[in-house]
């Protein structure tokens, strides 16, 4: 028998068939009728914001150079939590991140956390028990001379400290900070480390993800620069790890600027051979990601390498060394992404694999605890560098403290940056790992605009407009970090940019691509595809108008009457040649906007440096998307 509702409308009343609660009527007259079109969906269809690397007072350099934040506080602030900086100041981020990797330094884990806690076992070393004396003195000089005797023990590779315990806890106390954090499906805490090491003053560092929980990550123990200085010691003891425990694991490189043209070399590091096939295919397993924009400079592009780019000068630099080397002219080719990629080319050509063929994300590299990357909210590059009206602000070298040759880099000239954008279907460390492995990401140098691309042969103008964009894009092309298949027609690139929700507009999206012609020489060319406003772009691809600025640089704001919330394009390749491998990867750039030495200045009401911008045009770069020919 049916039952019946009554269901009142005015003064009338109807019986209407509750239909649902007898189980012998359907409700619909086809079985197989299925109207939601999501229970099986498995593309990405959300962008998660978060920090692959932060340094804690866990890391020896952050511990000792005043940072007390440990894991626990850097995850709580990574949630949303307000806190008491290291300086003993009021901080907040604008709004929670979604995911964090506690980075810190394997090298000597933990060991201003276990001079504080006067660990037994450093205190029964001779060289770790007059650490903690220098240290207990109290006063900025044997602060420095700690960290100074510190530096002198790495630079010599000789640990001092193997007969101790503290660090084997120290990894434990971080495995359990991070479960303790791990939310799935609302917050991912990434287990993690940074291996550091830096021959000759040449930065390598690598910082290490683990997919897994704590019950894998425990089986181990970080790998550091005292048990090697050679990346591929590190992908043994990666494959090492899977083997073992069954886990997954990647590493994410940084700092190619500092690299001193090591980051991408043309010979292994140590046996100094040529590139082979072998190598380019375990550095893509072992390192899918590189870190192109954090506080220690963006590296995307270089002026020099990028003649007819005006945007490559985006806080360069190319100066500063942790060795007593100053920079040469020849390095640089070896030390930036776009010039990588390239290469990367090259390499596939020629030996059949390619070793640069890697997505892009930002982070911060803070050695505070705190991640901050808006400029009206950037806590420095190392604690002493918090917020202050004092010159040490602006003044202090970062880089090169007590170089002689010229290669220093001062605070000034630190970036609030930058953020790692990642497409997945659920805020898991699985999926978003998974994404991170795929190259499905991308990187912000500190705000949260977002971008989507897709690429493939048959795409048009009007799929912009579609409903199921995002559907028909994985339906019929790649995602950011994929590769076109090669069947002759030349490659259609659908891009949408939307601005952070609470940041400045958009300014334009550009298209970079990168080829490797007939006779082997490589080229590459910048096409602007949206711009904002009543702009146009010439038969050359480019717009010649700049958006113009409205920061007011006195008050340390700006106003969004210029540049636009959202751009997007339709554009296929004109120059295609079907026998050339290229990339392909999208610049997004927001409107100018105060940097954060402009808010420093009105805030503290001190004179603004004159050797850095008072504006910065925040940015956006995708992974690429490679064509290779059959």
């Amino acid at each position: 028998m049916i039952r019946h509702f009554l269901v009142a409308t005015g003064t009338l009343m109807f019986a209407l068939p509750l239909i649902a609660q007898d189980p012998s009527v359907t409700v619909a007259s086809k079985e197989n009728v299925k109207y939601s079109p999501y229970p099986e969906q498995e593309f990405p269809n959300q962008v998660f914001f978060g920090d692959t690397h932060l340094h804690t007072s866990f890391s020896t350099d952050a511990g000792m150079s005043g940072t007390t934040i440990d894991p626990d506080g850097a995850y709580r602030f990574a949630k949303g939590e307000k806190m008491t900086s290291n300086t003993g100041l009021p901080v907040r981020l604008g709004r929670p991140y979604d995911f964090l990797v506690v980075s810190d330094h394997s090298e000597n884990l933990g060991l201003p956390v276990a001079i504080a806690e006067k660990n037994k076992s450093l205190m029964a070393n001779d060289w770790g028990r007059g650490m903690a004396e220098l240290f207990a003195e109290g006063t900025q000089d044997s602060a420095r001379a700690a960290i100074d005797r510190y530096q002198t023990v790495l630079n010599a590779l000789e640990d001092p400290l193997t007969d101790t315990d503290f660090g084997k806890a120290s990894w434990e106390r971080i495995i359990a900070a991070s479960e303790k954090h791990n939310v799935p499906g609302s917050f991912t805490a990434f287990i993690g480390f940074e291996w550091s090491p830096a021959p000759s003053g040449s930065n390598l560092h690598r910082v290490v993800i683990f997919r897994d929980g704590g019950d894998k990550a425990r089986q181990v123990y970080p790998i550091s620069a005292y048990d090697t200085t050679d990346p591929e010691r590190v992908w043994d003891w990666m494959e090492a790890y899977e083997k073992s425990t069954g886990g997954r694991i990647l590493a994410i490189p940084h700092n190619g600027n500092l690299s001193n043209g090591l980051m991408f070399d043309d010979v292994t590091l140590t046996d100094k051979n040529p590139l082979d096939k072998t190598y380019a295919l375990r550095r893509m397993k072992w390192e899918p990601l590189y870190e192109v924009t954090q506080t220690k400079g963006d590296g995307e592009a270089h002026p020099a390498l990028s003649l007819t780019d005006e945007f490559a000068d985006f806080e360069t630099w190319d100066v500063g060394s942790f060795g007593p080397a100053p920079k040469t002219p020849d390095m640089l080719p070896r030390e930036y992404a776009r010039e990588a990629y390239k290469r990367g080319l090259a390499y596939d050509a020629k030996i059949g694999a390619n070793p640069f063929k890697f997505g892009m994300v930002g982070s911060t590299d803070s050695h505070t605890g705190l991640s901050t990357t808006q400029e009206d909210n950037f806590f420095g590059k190392v604690a002493p560098l918090e917020p202050t009206a004092d010159p040490i602000r602006f003044d202090e070298p970062v880089i090169g403290r007590l170089s002689k040759n010229g290669n220093k880099i001062y605070a000034r000239q630190a970036n609030a940056a930058g953020i790692a954008a990642v497409w997945a279907r659920e805020n898991t460390r699985e999926a978003l790992w998974d994404a991170m492995s795929r190259k499905e990401v991308y990187a912000t140098t500190g705000t949260r605009l977002k971008v989507r691309v897709f690429a493939g042969a048959d795409f048009k103008g009007s799929d912009l407009n579609r409903s199921d964009f995002a559907k028909h894009g994985y339906e019929n092309g790649v995602p950011m970090g994929g590769d076109l298949k090669a069947n002759g027609k030349a490659p259609s690139l659908l891009v949408r940019a939307i601005r952070d929700a609470d940041g400045a507009n958009l300014d334009r999206v550009q298209i970079i691509k990168g080829w490797l012609d007939a006779e082997g020489k490589t080229h590459e060319r910048i096409y602007d595809v949206a711009v904002s406003g009543d702009r146009s772009i010439g038969d050359d691809g480019r717009c010649k108008t700049a958006v113009g600025n409205s920061v007011n640089v006195e008050q340390a704001t700006y106003t969004n009457e210029i540049g636009a919330p959202f751009l997007q394009a339709y554009w296929s390749d004109p120059d295609f040649n079907a026998s050339e491998r290229a990339f392909y990867y999208v610049r997004v750039l927001e409107i100018p906007t105060p940097r954060w030495t402009t808010y420093d200045a009105k805030v503290f009401g001190i004179d603004l440096p004159d050797d850095v911008p008072a504006s910065i045009q925040e940015r956006a770069y995708t992974s690429p998307i490679w064509y290779t020919p059959n």
